[in-house]
């Protein structure tokens, strides 16, 4: 069986390396982008001068080659799925028997005057991040639209090199669609502080170029010019799927996938930023152009896969009734990120206009960039996410905690277990369970050590035990 897989990303990686580790089969990644998989969170370092390129390849170039998994550089214009042929722009072809669609995302651009002019660029591909080198060369000064994590990040690569940067943000704070009110302004003020041109509420209008095309100006809704050499497009990604434009994939923002990962077209599945779930599990987006959701879902398609080509020639009832198959299940919400030298992670359920049965206990150190915010239920007490800035709590401790809905009263005095690395970092965990008893009205202690032992080998167990 030959598995052909349109795009290098971290889900179709994913797909190929374990399709691999358990089968034969044959397999080609497909991609116009690079010649191999690179990890696309690390391209800003690449920009700072922390890593070259190369570094930021998780495998070896000679892997490939070792893992029989065929590497090929192409761009495809055209998918005939009754014949399984993909077609190339330079006129060769390729077979297939099962096609995993893994092409990623692209940045939004909004329909505004200009958008195409040369020094207008997003920060999502390879050469994006070529776009930014070239015109970092004698840059007096850049302007960036968007105020998400992708827009905080080429904030930080220019201000890196001392270009000033200007950054329009269209809400009232920074990211406050997924941060909670007292976090968004902790990031608002870590970017001023960083001497960044931070306008909020303010939107692109216009983009205006010289008559070689070039951009020469943005033009704000509150009528300012701020002239500029470089304009960063920021305000979102969107599924890269133009190219399923009059096929019979069935599309709407994504390509449309059921729990399988399968499309409406046989033998072919979509997968990372470019699918989108028919019935995301509750709490979920349709769409989460993410890491490990790329990655989870990668894992997840090569086991469906290689469950029907053995259900194929065995006595086991039809795949077609979806027998052996396995869903695809995110789990529970995690994210991190940086602003600037501020790291970020949440868990779970963290909204930023809570419901009203959501409570939060939210700690916030004197200096004003360290946080700890605990959400939880109020009437039943279990705790439903955490969100931390500047502290690293782990991820297997968190999670166990929510997945159990163990109460915040079991949670707050054990909530060292969670702590990153109390060898070489401050605790502020006892600052959090004295503000909840002060909020409370409680005397909750901190455990001993002992019972510390016994609840990480409690969470230490298997889940299911």
């Amino acid at each position: 069986m030959h598995i052909a897989i349109l795009g290098n990303g971290i889900a179709g990686i994913t797909a190929a390396r374990h399709i691999r580790k358990k089968s034969d089969c044959e397999i080609t990644v497909i991609s116009a982008e690079s010649d191999h998989f690179f990890s696309r969170t690390a391209l800003m370092y690449v920009y700072m001068g922390h890593m070259r390129f190369e570094d930021i390849k998780p495998y070896e170039d000679w892997f490939w080659g070792k893992n029989r998994i065929n590497l090929v550089n192409g761009f495809v214009t055209n998918i005939d799925y009754r014949k399984k042929t993909l077609f190339f722009n330079d006129d060769t072809t390729c077979s297939y028997d099962k096609l995993i669609l893994a092409t990623g995302s692209m940045t939004h651009k909004a329909g505004w005057p200009g958008q195409d002019l040369d020094g207008v660029h997003g920060l999502y591909s390879l050469q994006d991040l070529q776009a930014m080198e070239r015109h970092s060369e004698g840059l007096k000064k850049a302007v960036i639209v968007g105020g998400g994590l992708i827009g905080i990040e080429m904030a930080e690569m220019f201000h890196s090199r001392h270009i000033p940067v200007t950054f329009l943000v269209r809400e009232s704070s920074f990211w406050n669609t997924f941060l909670p009110r007292e976090e968004s302004a902790m990031i608002n003020r870590h970017i001023i502080d960083h001497g960044i041109d931070l306008q909020l509420e303010t939107e692109l209008k216009e983009i205006w170029g010289d008559r070689s095309g070039k951009l020469k100006l943005i033009i704000t809704n509150k009528g300012e010019k701020i002239e500029c050499g470089f304009a960063g497009i920021t305000t979102g990604v969107r599924p890269n799927i133009d190219f399923l434009h009059f096929t019979p994939i069935e599309y709407d923002r994504g390509i449309l996938v059921n729990d399988y990962l399968e499309t409406s077209v046989p033998d072919v599945y979509a997968i990372g930023d470019c699918a989108q779930l028919r019935t995301p599990k509750p709490g979920r987006r349709p769409i989460e152009p993410v890491w490990y959701t790329g990655r989870m879902m990668g894992e997840t398609v090569a086991r469906n896969i290689l469950a029907e080509q053995s259900a194929v020639g065995s006595t086991q009832s039809p795949v077609t009734n979806h027998q052996s198959l396995v869903t695809y299940d995110p789990g529970i919400w995690f994210n991190s990120a940086k602003f600037f030298d501020i790291e970020y992670q949440v868990y779970g359920d963290v909204q930023p206009n809570p419901p009203a049965n959501h409570r939060s206990i939210y700690w916030e150190h004197p200096e004003g960039r360290k946080s700890i915010r605990i959400v939880y239920d109020q009437p039943k007490g279990h705790v439903l996410g955490f969100n931390l800035m500047g502290i690293r709590y782990r991820h297997e401790v968190c999670e166990q905690w929510i997945r159990e809905q163990t109460h915040i009263e079991e949670v707050l005095p054990n909530l060292s277990l969670a702590n990153f690395d109390p060898e070489f970092f401050r605790e502020y965990e006892p600052a959090v369970l004295q503000l909840y008893n002060a909020q409370t009205g409680k005397n909750i202690q901190p455990a001993s050590r002992r019972s510390l032992t016994q609840v990480l080998n409690f969470l230490k167990r298997p889940v299911n035990a």
